[in-house]
């Protein structure tokens, strides 16, 4: 059974001092890993230009080595070169997993590398990458099953969802995609989250009425979750403290 936390690095941003930026985000990472099972670093969420995840795991796994990593692989702007060194560096430092996603479209540049999620994952099982380290996909929180044949084709470990809204969505991933590892997503209903809430269309009032709940039941049906919460990391550190 585990528990994951999502977090997102730092943006590099011209007036902060990114080094400064690090260290409060590693202090973060240090609290709220005593009570999750594993961390799971994004990629330039949205397209804003953060921190890479790889230097971040460096950092992690010298000061907390025993918690599990798992990491976001944009394919938007890399060519296959790149998505090789990024998993040999991941495999080296002792990284558990990659989410191998397209990625928002970046706010710098507009360099797309034309490659999809679910080949890049065909082409790193050709190269037996998949003995040294575990490739997840994306998949949507309702995904038309007649629809997604290339990624069960690409047969990764498992998938990472969109943002879970009910037990519905996730019984019905479980029962349609049993032969896979699913990582329902799941955010933390609180004010701070608000914005990210409506992002996703959720209504955080009926949503969060028996969200404890619903993460356990979750957590029941697929053994694994991962809980965003992307502008409350007090509330959610509190809430994971109480729960059993």
């Amino acid at each position: 059974m585990t528990i994951r936390y999502e977090a997102n690095p730092p943006k590099i941003l011209s007036d902060v001092n990114t080094d400064e930026s690090i260290r409060k985000f590693l202090d973060r990472v240090k609290i709220i890993s005593k009570k999750c099972d594993a961390i799971h670093l994004t990629e330039n969420v949205l397209g804003h230009e953060r921190v890479s995840p790889i230097k971040i795991a460096e950092i992690i796994k010298r000061e907390i080595p025993e918690i599990p990593i798992t990491v976001s692989l944009r394919v938007r702007d890399k060519n296959e070169k790149e998505i090789e060194k990024f998993v040999d560096n991941c495999i080296s430092i002792g990284i558990t997993g990659i989410l191998i996603i397209m990625g928002d479209p970046a706010k710098s540049n507009s360099t797309n590398s034309g490659l999809i999620p679910s080949l890049v994952v065909s082409n790193l099982k050709n190269k037996k990458y998949d003995s040294k380290i575990e490739l997840y996909l994306s998949i949507s929180n309702k995904p038309n099953f007649s629809k997604i044949g290339k990624k069960i084709e690409a047969n990764p470990k498992g998938f990472m969802t969109q943002v879970v809204q009910n037990i519905q969505q996730v019984q019905n991933l479980s029962d349609n995609l049993k032969q896979f590892s699913i990582i329902p997503i799941i955010l933390f209903p609180s004010e701070k989250n608000q914005k990210s809430a409506e992002f996703l269309g959720l209504n955080l009032t009926e949503y969060s009425k028996e969200f404890d709940k619903f993460v356990k039941e979750t957590h029941k049906i697929t053994g694994d979750i991962l809980i965003t919460s992307p502008n409350d990391f007090n509330g959610l550190n509190e809430y994971l403290q109480n729960y059993s």
